[in-house]
């Protein structure tokens, strides 16, 4: 692994992953790509962590893919590739993915940034899919998670036209989670991580699982899914732990059991 494009430290339960390719604005190349995808796939194999936070510079989360992987490519070798499988990766890890979001998040930044599940962005925050410009559409999911995200309507504007969302309009349109002062985008998100780190760990796994079940199976059946991981957590000692605290008005105990 390329140390130097990717940072990554522990900070109590939280894993904590800086992008790191400043002169590129944090273009997303394949090899960082799958590094990113190995080491989230560690930290969510490890049992003292419980929440990842994926971070980029003040000035850019990711400004896109790193272009000059593909300017001459051709479709056999694209398919040849398969780096998309490097997104399934990401889109499978089951612990909670914090993101803290400074500057430009285009492309496949933003693309990356919505495998997130709580999305923390600076007031400078800047958001789209402007791949059109390149004479493409997005790829990893750019037209099916922003449409979710924002409805077709404002996904047609902003990936036809290329144009760019400020931070409040994302907040508006649902793309992101919380708007914060540039001065804190970084420490917020942290604070956040943190929070959602203190919580059982199985639980906010299973809630991550039920959210994600409602975005891609019909009610009927994601309700069904919902209550089997309900019912799951009773056999959980977090689960006696927290309603035990509760009633003894103290703060649980959790322990990942």
């Amino acid at each position: 692994m390329d140390e130097q494009h990717l940072l990554h430290e522990v900070d109590g339960n939280v894993a904590i992953i800086r992008i790191n390719r400043p002169k590129v604005l944090n273009a997303l190349s394949l090899h960082l790509m799958t590094d990113l995808a190995t080491l989230m796939e560690q930290y969510d194999g490890d049992d003292n962590i419980h929440v990842i936070l994926l971070s980029g510079s003040e000035r850019a989360w990711a400004a896109g893919a790193d272009i000059g992987d593909m300017a001459t490519a051709s479709s056999a070798e694209m398919l040849k590739r398969n780096q998309f499988a490097i997104w399934e990766q990401i889109k499978n890890i089951k612990k909670p993915i914090v993101a803290a979001v400074s500057g430009f998040a285009l492309g496949g930044g933003c693309e990356l940034m919505m495998h997130c599940d709580i999305i923390i962005a600076s007031e400078n925050a800047l958001f789209g899919q402007p791949e059109i410009n390149l004479g493409i559409i997005p790829g990893a999911g750019g037209t099916q998670r922003f449409t979710r995200a924002v409805g077709k309507a404002t996904s047609m504007d902003v990936v036809l036209s290329g144009r760019l969302l400020s931070a409040k309009e994302a907040l508006n349109f649902g793309l992101i989670s919380r708007i914060v002062p540039k001065e804190h985008w970084f420490e917020t998100a942290l604070m956040v991580a943190k929070l959602v780190a203190s919580k059982g760990p199985i639980a906010i796994c299973s809630a991550k699982a039920s959210i994600l079940n409602a975005e891609e199976l019909p009610l009927s059946e994601s309700l069904v899914e919902e209550r089997k991981l309900f019912y799951a957590l009773f056999d959980t000692n977090d689960q006696t732990e927290g309603m035990i605290a509760f009633a003894e008005k103290r703060p649980p105990n959790f322990t990942g059991t």
